[in-house]
């Protein structure tokens, strides 16, 4: 069993789709788990419902059909044969949604967030699965909520291994091809749906092919593999041919948007290898991640993050910062769901560069500010280059203000303004 995983960018229109189908043929493989994001950029469009619902609710309705009206673009662009039952089954999705919000008693917004959601995934496969079908190409439909069990941290759930597993072997047949969701799941104990996280479809992958002990896991892209840097910010950028696990957790880790950094543990256990690779030309190499050489070509690797917030923190009475004071921070962090990508301290101060995701900036300040004198700079971008060169770090700091710098043997990271 092999396991391949298509993303929003694969399926964003009736071409894309088409281009599934011409992937699926040439690669030629026959016994596969197929997993599929939501449909271009339809999260975005579900999460505006959902600020929607609770903000604006009088737009929800019309947010609601934007959603439908992309859907059936794309499947009567698909379906010649108007009375197919898709139009149904989008239309039945379409009601399913509106229902879920009118009689929704939850105030709690991840949840809500995850309910909402999670009809991207659904509705995606539900076309896709209908259109290999239509063309000769037979699959098995599987919700995953029925297969991925997790705790109820909504929009950030922990899987449940043992019950995951079991589920998994005993959905998924041993030949053939299986079409599922990525992102979503279930809780253990209502069975609402959990999702594990933005990007998380990477991760499902991971989650199926560690479960069924598959062969490889291939993440299909628009680019031609794992690059050296975003070409959306950097002018010359490389194909690395190769990299060890160690090396694509430490560049996920650190913000490798082309890699979900939860991905890669679960694949390293059992050895493996992942394959990214261009949806556009399948017959490519790509990129490999498994065992072997670190990284080939051996090559400076930048990573960006943008819209991060560095907060500076320093006693109120010039004592030293300990252990426990910077124990009782990262019990903040915690709590207010900051993701630490940088942590820089000295006797007197500790600085933190923090994705502030769920907009908790302000309450987290707020509750520094009765233990510390705090400082703070928003939108700033964080660079993270590994095997740098000395001209390279000079280029990339031309015209920018240098706000914090931290240097190891493989890893240079920068705060910019």
């Amino acid at each position: 069993m092999k396991v391949f995983k298509f993303g929003g960018a694969s399926v964003k229109n009736a071409e894309g789709v088409k281009n599934i189908l011409s992937v699926l043929k040439t690669t030629e493989e026959k016994d596969l788990v197929v997993i599929v994001s939501a449909m271009g950029k339809m999260t975005n469009q579900l999460e505006l419902i959902v600020s929607n619902y609770f903000l604006n609710p009088n737009e929800v309705k019309s947010s609601i059909a934007e959603v439908y009206d992309y859907h059936v673009q794309i499947i009567s662009d698909l379906f010649s044969n108007t009375s197919h039952p898709i139009f149904n089954l989008l239309l039945k999705y379409n009601n399913e949604l509106q229902f879920l919000l009118g009689n929704n008693k939850s105030n709690d917004h991840s949840f809500v967030y995850d309910q909402v959601v999670s009809f991207g995934e659904l509705i995606s496969t539900t076309i896709i699965s209908h259109y290999l079908s239509d063309k000769g190409l037979e699959n098995k439909f599987l919700d995953v909520r029925s297969c991925i069990k997790t705790d109820n941290n909504y929009r950030d759930a922990i899987v449940d291994w043992e019950k995951t597993q079991k589920n998994i072997i005993k959905s998924i047949p041993k030949k053939g091809i299986c079409i599922t969701q990525g992102f979503i799941a279930s809780e253990n104990s209502h069975n609402f749906t959990t999702t594990l996280g933005r990007e998380g479809s990477d991760y499902t992958a991971a989650i199926f092919a560690y479960c069924l002990n598959a062969q490889s896991v291939t993440i299909w892209k628009d680019v031609p593999g794992v690059l050296n840097a975003d070409p959306r910010h950097f002018k010359k950028t490389q194909l690395l041919h190769h990299i060890s696990y160690r090396e694509a957790i430490e560049m996920a880790f650190y913000g490798a948007s082309v890699i979900h950094p939860k991905t890669l543990q679960p694949l390293q256990r059992k050895e493996i290898p992942l394959y990214v690779k261009s949806f556009f030309n399948p017959k490519d190499n790509g990129t490999c991640v498994g065992k072997g050489v670190a990284l080939d070509p051996l090559v400076s690797c930048f990573i960006l993050k943008k819209n991060q917030v560095l907060i500076s923190l320093s006693s109120l009475d010039f004592s030293f910062i300990m252990e426990d004071n910077i124990g009782d921070v990262f019990k903040q962090l915690h709590q207010y769901k900051m993701k630490v990508n940088l942590i820089q301290n000295s006797a007197i101060s500790f600085s933190v560069c923090v994705d502030n995701k769920f907009n908790k900036l302000e309450l987290l300040l707020g509750k520094l500010r009765e233990t510390f004198r705090v400082t703070w700079n928003e939108d700033v971008i964080l660079y993270t280059i590994r095997h740098s060169k000395t001209s390279e770090i000079e280029e990339l700091l031309s015209g920018k203000e240098m706000l914090l710098k931290q240097e190891n043997r493989e890893t240079i990271q920068i705060v910019v303004k």
